[in-house]
């Protein structure tokens, strides 16, 4: 028995990558689940939102299908504070960090309204809001944009629309 768990395993890792390949989420090119979201800042917004934990990941990756069907209007009607979307962002350790994303800063309220376009109740709105605030302050941090990001967050929301 100890051969054909060995083997099972092995299995197993033959077959990651193609069982991801059935996971309509799955990036295969940044190992992702979906969405833009620093996993940091999905920490800090899951413990914060009053949405369960498993219920947020899949709320992001909803909301970003949404987003990306709209980028030109975003890209036309809003302050876009940070594009990756086009540039090789790296993070201090030198690896890929928020590759693929555009961060705009838009109209308070403006989660309130994506979350009636979804469907979604107040709280899971509020749940994406977060999300989207805190991958911006963490982005702040890294850009050493923090302040100007906080400053902006009293006036205006963020949305990143992944690549």
């Amino acid at each position: 028995m100890p051969g054909r768990d060995r083997d099972s395993a092995g299995d197993s890792e033959r077959n990651a990558d193609r069982d991801g390949a059935d996971d309509p989420s799955y990036d295969p090119e940044r190992r992702e689940l979906g969405h833009p979201i620093d996993s940091n800042a999905l920490m800090i917004a899951a413990a914060t939102a009053s949405v369960g934990p498993g219920r947020l990941p899949e709320l992001l990756r909803v909301a970003d299908e949404h987003l990306r069907e709209r980028r030109e209007e975003y890209d036309r009607s809003y302050e876009c504070v940070d594009d990756a979307h086009h540039a090789d962002a790296t993070d201090d350790a030198g690896g890929v960090d928020d590759a693929g994303t555009t961060t705009y800063l838009v109209p308070d309220g403006h989660w309130g309204e994506v979350g009636d376009d979804l469907g979604l109740n107040r709280r899971e709105a509020d749940a994406l809001r977060r999300a989207h605030e805190q991958h911006l302050l963490r982005l702040g941090t890294k850009r050493r944009r923090r302040r100007e990001f906080e400053s902006a967050l009293e006036l205006r929301e963020a949305v990143v629309i992944g690549g």
